[in-house]
């Protein structure tokens, strides 16, 4: 059995204009988890990552750990099966409909934009979040030169199926990508419904890690969301 680790990436950098890069908290959130491995000596056969600017930027971090302390760290590629789905051009697109026709969806952006501070932003873009893109996922809604999600889904387990076959017997993968494809890889193994899926995907934890073994046509879920690098709870972000 080969082992897969996969990697949701640093915080980004929310409520910026660029979200695309790592926050100052999700660079020492990478840094620690390169710390982590390089201590275990953890050895990787393949390391991949999604083309997102966060998802690059972590693995880089991590590398560099490796790489300061003399340890090995394969060249990394960079799959497009492994890019996020694209959820703010979803949020774009819909909310202003939405807030509208749908007083739940309107009373969740009113009590965004009363927040105060970033945790409360935090929480209360979350709560609306997932309320419009749980409305997508079901078809409620349709958003133009959007790829569906059943796409996104079929994208992701392509990716999947890709990795378990290029890689040899008992080998170490990491990727570094995304909830929504971390929720996929659960969906694959667990068998998950779309809305069950939604659900396990916003449970990652930025910079946490889950563990697949894999073999042939076998892809067990080992652990999920695992964050032992990260011992200061103000360390750990969900956004």
């Amino acid at each position: 059995m080969s082992r897969l680790l996969l990697v949701r990436h640093g915080q980004a950098s929310f409520l910026e204009q660029n979200y695309d890069k790592l926050s100052a908290l999700g660079e020492k959130q990478s840094r620690l988890l390169g710390e982590y491995w390089r201590d275990r000596r953890q050895v990787f056969h393949r390391v991949y990552t999604g083309p997102r600017t966060r998802q690059i930027e972590t693995a880089k971090i991590v590398g560099d750990v490796y790489k300061q302390a003399g340890l090995p760290w394969p060249d990394v590629k960079s799959l497009p099966e492994f890019d996020e789905y694209h959820g703010e051009l979803v949020m774009d697109s819909s909310l202003d409909r939405l807030v509208e026709s749908n007083p739940q969806v309107r009373q969740l952006q009113q009590a965004f934009q009363k927040a105060n501070d970033t945790r409360e932003k935090h929480k209360s873009f979350q709560r609306l979040f997932e309320v419009v893109i749980s409305k997508w996922v079901a078809g409620e809604i349709q958003v133009e030169d959007v790829e569906p999600w059943p796409e996104f889904c079929a994208r992701v387990r392509r990716g999947l199926a890709l990795i378990c076959s290029a890689n040899g017997s008992n080998e170490n993968v990491a990727i570094f990508s995304s909830g929504g494809p971390i929720g996929v890889a659960m969906q694959r193994a667990l068998e998950l419904s779309p809305q069950n899926t939604l659900k396990v995907m916003w449970m990652a934890r930025n910079c946490s890690f889950s563990e697949f073994l894999f073999s042939g046509d076998r892809f067990t879920l080992s652990s999920f969301n695992e964050l032992p690098h990260l011992d200061d709870p103000g360390l750990i972000t969900y956004r």
